[in-house]
């Protein structure tokens, strides 16, 4: 039986691959968060990969909150780039191999038409320049890797754009949301199905490491995201459409950050649903938590 060791367990992607878990019985989960594996510590990194016989390492772990990182500067490169290097270097030394999640920020936002994996990357921000560091350290010194970017994701779990709507949803009459920033939501349990397909596909012969892209299909901006979340929750909130220049955020983000998903649909065969799919499945999801 195959071990895929997942890190930043405890996180929205961790905890999609854990609610996964029970329909793929072919493999042994190992899920860490920093209690178990701080993956900020080389040598903790190397001689757990080690111990464990991980042969395959999901990495979720990441400094996300991108206003943050632009004064949190070094923590931030230490976890999106230094501790992905320590995660390639351990799975190369163990022959294991790893698939990491990065994100749309590594693109600058000023295209018009999906992002391919092989268009210029310019980050405008410390946590897309800091994700781009951790890709491309990966690659270096293992390159026999497997970089999925995504955006704009969420889930049932933690704290996210879906869920903060649902609370405001309900506490006010009106909500502000920008609507010149464009993209595709991601429900995070579509990604963690599309990493999952990845390993199907290597355990039966197909591996082709690099870059690919991943989130759902569709395209909105962050208004009408939020105007799909409140007709589908029955809230009765007005949304209104604002410009990026009037909710000031430390750090800048990508105007337009749709990605191509050919690439990763033809090499591993990933079907990649609508994101309103998805928000109706998340949805139906917290409503059964509740």
């Amino acid at each position: 039986m195959k071990t895929i060791l997942i890190t930043g367990g405890n996180g929205q992607l961790g905890n999609s691959l854990r609610r996964l878990q029970p329909d793929y019985p072919q493999y042994q989960f190992l899920f860490t968060d920093v209690e178990e594996l701080n993956i900020c510590d080389k040598a903790a990194v190397e001689a757990f990969v080690s111990a464990h016989a991980a042969d395959y390492i999901v990495n979720c772990a990441a400094f996300t909150a991108v206003d943050k990182a632009e004064d949190e500067t070094e923590l931030c490169r230490r976890i999106n780039r230094d501790a992905v290097e320590y995660l390639g270097i351990a799975a190369q030394a163990a022959g294991a191999r790893v698939i990491h999640v990065s994100t749309d920020y590594v693109f600058d936002g000023n295209h018009y038409i999906p992002y391919n994996e092989s268009d210029p990357v310019c980050p405008v921000s410390v946590y897309g320049e800091t994700k781009l560091e951790g890709e491309k350290a990966l690659l270096a010194v293992c390159p026999e890797s497997v970089v999925v970017r995504t955006a704009w994701l969420y889930s049932e779990f933690g704290a996210n754009f879906l869920k903060t709507m649902l609370r405001l949803g309900a506490e006010r009459d009106q909500l502000n949301v920008v609507f010149d920033q464009v993209g595709s939501p991601t429900y995070a349990v579509d990604l963690a199905k599309a990493l999952l397909t990845i390993i199907d596909a290597a355990e039966a012969g197909t591996f082709e490491p690099g870059i690919y892209h991943f989130s759902n299909e569709g395209v909105c901006s962050w208004y009408d995201f939020a105007w799909k979340i409140m007709q589908l929750a029955g809230l009765p909130a007005l949304v209104n459409p604002i410009e990026s220049k009037d909710f000031p955020a430390k750090a800048k983000r990508p105007h337009y950050s749709v990605l191509n998903k050919a690439k990763i649909k033809n090499i591993y065969g990933v079907t990649v649903p609508h994101w309103e799919t998805g928000l109706r499945g998340c949805m139906d999801a917290i409503n059964k938590m509740k």
